[in-house]
């Protein structure tokens, strides 16, 4: 089972519904953070890192040598990762897509894949969690392709929850596509509206059964309700505008361990997500 946990904008309480989640099922759970440029499931849950491992991105090295100046790794660059000015070629490496189409189409094979550091994907644990995030390298641009080397630690056998970019750009794609489930949080104020119903569009293009979790689910108005009714949205959860919950959180720590009750609600909540993928099997 894979969960993406995903929201239309940041600061709708996305990383609290994928911690705790996490935190209140009994059998054995990954949570992997791919909201690479700022990931903070790690203050939640606190994981011992045991592994790390620099990534890289295939970008062109170009031998000027071989290279007869004939344009085609230019022409075949949308991204214009590569420029002829005279009788020099120019490479960007922050443009590149690392395609590869640039060294498929050289005719002098004068160009090779060197590599551009993207960042880091740490690995560890916390009790039965399995944790795995990303962290951009300061500067780096291209966030998917970290993303998909976190995804690329996900574990058929176990629970994956992944903790997604907010938005609905590329970042929040990779990390979405080919899971079983989305769960998107929102919180019903027109902001929390307008940004749900572009996550929720990004989700239908990819075929992925939805659903949503409220938080400050007694705060704005019913927009988001009526909303969810219209799309037929089942609503899985909902979290109050709660002081002491606001100051577990400021405090990093976990609902499930310092409101107890609040576990089987989240446990609750996991329940819904398989019995609703079940029905989408059948």
């Amino acid at each position: 089972m894979i969960i993406s946990i995903a929201s239309g904008k940041g600061g709708t309480g996305k990383t609290t519904v994928a911690t705790n989640l996490a935190i209140s099922l009994e059998s054995d759970i990954q949570i992997l953070d791919c909201d690479v440029e700022e990931p903070n499931v790690h203050l939640f849950i606190k994981p011992e890192i045991d592994k790390t491992e620099t990534i890289y991105t295939p970008i062109p090295e170009i031998d000027e040598e071989k290279c007869t100046l004939c344009k085609k790794c230019e022409e075949i660059c949308r991204f214009k990762a590569i420029a002829i000015v005279g009788k020099t070629v120019l490479t960007f490496p922050a443009l590149c897509h690392s395609c590869g189409g640039c060294i498929a189409v050289c005719p002098e094979n004068a160009i090779t894949e060197t590599g551009r550091e993207l960042g880091v994907v740490e690995q560890g644990s916390f009790g039965k969690i399995k944790f795995v995030h990303g962290l951009l390298r300061v500067g780096e641009a291209m966030s998917p392709p970290l993303i998909k080397k976190v995804r690329s630690y996900l574990k058929p056998d176990l629970i994956n929850i992944i903790d997604a970019p907010p938005g609905t750009s590329c970042p929040v794609i990779a990390a979405m596509n080919n899971t079983d489930f989305v769960v998107m949080v929102t919180e019903p104020t027109p902001f929390g509206l307008h940004d749900l119903i572009l996550g929720v569009e990004a989700v239908k293009l990819l075929d992925i059964p939805c659903g949503l979790v409220i938080n400050r689910s007694d705060i704005g108005n019913r927009d988001v309700y009526d909303y969810a009714k219209k799309e037929k949205l089942p609503i899985l959860l909902e979290i109050p505008f709660d002081r002491k919950i606001a100051e577990i959180y400021s405090r990093g720590k976990m609902i499930v361990d310092e409101i107890p009750e609040w576990k089987e609600k989240f446990a609750g909540l996991y329940s819904t997500i398989k019995d609703l993928v079940k029905e989408g099997r059948n």
